[in-house]
């Protein structure tokens, strides 16, 4: 039975079923789960939202009063599709408080290897959405944004068990699917970058939908310069460049579209000392949103294989942004290496024993000393049986001495050897 009850009454056990109000006032990336943290219950009756919406027939019923909840009227429905991202409908659970998250929504960290498969279910699930998404906008539908949560929550917790999954998934994009899974990519490098940076869960959850919806504006470019397969011409450039402003207008037209969102899309390619379009802002000019959309996207474009251009490899991509004085807010950029890794997933690195491997995960608490996959010898020139190398433990006995480019040493297929962790 769905009741509706004010906030303040809500206390473990309870299922909750839904919320009123705003979504970007709302605690959680997900509804429709049994209120079994404290933490979270403090949360809710702390967020300012006025109403929930529990289901007493999974959970329990308001304390001592089993009936002082509103049922549900024509005038008063509960409503049909949350306002919030909305988790997988969980089956019938008993009325008590629940000892474990259920398993779709859990956010425990995970190991590369354990997270490769559920990444690969996110990243093709979300494909096909912003395919869905970005053409019903290019047909002129309008945007709205309540339903991208869902797939941003996914996204965000993906990214939650194991950073480098996803991101490093989404990163193998085709030159067809470019467009799509750029926005994925964005999507998950914002959500990563925003936690790096201590940013609070609201403020993460609206970095990770301007994320996705920061190109969206490019539906509105012609499609034979969109995904021409050469170099842009000047005139074709300068067509292109109207996407951000076309983008912002598309999402004024939408639903719900946070003001984050809105800036994101217009000015993802301004540039710290002004050089920047569409507007030539600068500095403290640009949100800190804008700024770290920046650095998302180009990282995701140069690490992709485009129509136009190959990709350039992780961690010279990094070294190459770092160059480019007055592009990238320095402190972004900074809090960004972290989020990724100095080396990250697919980097190839010189050992100091001579051998060539790929970086298959970080240790976060020392970036420089990666999870290694060892497979080739440099002093004899020929592969050498693999071998999986943790450089944080003491008992690896080996070291990262530098980056190596894969094309020098002609290797075509190094995805597939950190895929295999």
């Amino acid at each position: 039975m769905l009741k509706k009850i004010p906030t303040h009454q809500v206390r473990l056990g309870m299922y909750l079923h839904g919320m009123e109000g705003s979504w970007l006032s709302h605690p959680f990336w997900k509804t429709k789960f049994v209120l079994a943290d404290p933490n979270d219950v403090k949360a809710l009756k702390g967020s300012g939202v006025p109403f929930c919406w529990i289901d007493a027939a999974q959970g329990l019923d308001v304390e001592g009063e089993p009936d002082n909840g509103v049922s549900p009227k024509p005038s008063d429905p509960a409503p049909a599709s949350p306002a919030v991202a909305a988790a997988p409908a969980a089956p019938q659970a008993p009325a008590v408080i629940a000892s474990e998250p259920r398993p779709e929504l859990s956010t425990a960290p995970a190991s590369m290897g354990e997270e490769l498969e559920r990444a690969a279910q996110v990243v093709n699930k979300s494909k096909q959405a912003v395919i869905s998404l970005f053409g019903e906008a290019r047909l002129g539908k309008a945007v709205d944004a309540e339903q991208c949560l869902p797939l941003v929550e996914e996204v965000a917790n993906s990214v939650a068990r194991n950073p480098s999954a996803l991101i490093s998934l989404a990163r193998l994009k085709t030159k067809d699917d470019y467009t799509y899974m750029h926005s994925v990519a964005v999507c998950a490098l914002m959500v990563s970058l925003s936690r790096q940076m201590g940013l609070d869960e609201a403020s993460t959850r609206e970095a990770g939908l301007a994320g996705l919806l920061h190109d969206v504006g490019k539906m509105a470019m012609p499609m034979d310069v969109l995904n021409k397969p050469g170099a842009l011409t000047d005139e074709e450039f300068a067509i292109m460049r109207g996407h951000p402003t076309r983008g912002y207008e598309m999402l004024l037209e939408g639903t719900s579209v946070p003001e984050s969102a809105l800036d994101v899309a217009l000015h993802h390619h301004e540039k710290m000392d002004g050089t920047g379009y569409p507007a030539k802002l600068a500095g403290e000019g640009i949100t800190l949103l804008s700024r770290m959309g920046a650095v998302c996207d180009v990282y995701d474009a140069i690490t992709s294989n485009r129509p136009y251009k190959n990709a350039w490899d992780p961690a010279s991509s990094l070294a190459r942004m770092a160059q480019w004085k007055g592009h990238f807010d320095p402190l972004v950029f900074q809090a960004f290496v972290k989020s990724v890794g100095i080396y990250p997933v697919g980097t190839l690195v010189k050992l100091q024993s001579g051998r060539l491997a790929v970086v298959l995960d970080q240790n976060t608490s020392v970036l420089t000393s990666p999870r290694v996959r060892v497979f080739y010898s440099t002093k004899s020139q020929m592969p050498i049986p693999t071998q999986v190398l943790d450089l944080s433990s003491p008992s690896a006995g080996d070291r990262i001495i530098g980056r190596e480019d894969p094309a020098t040493w002609g290797f075509q297929r190094l995805d597939d050897l950190w895929q295999q962790a």
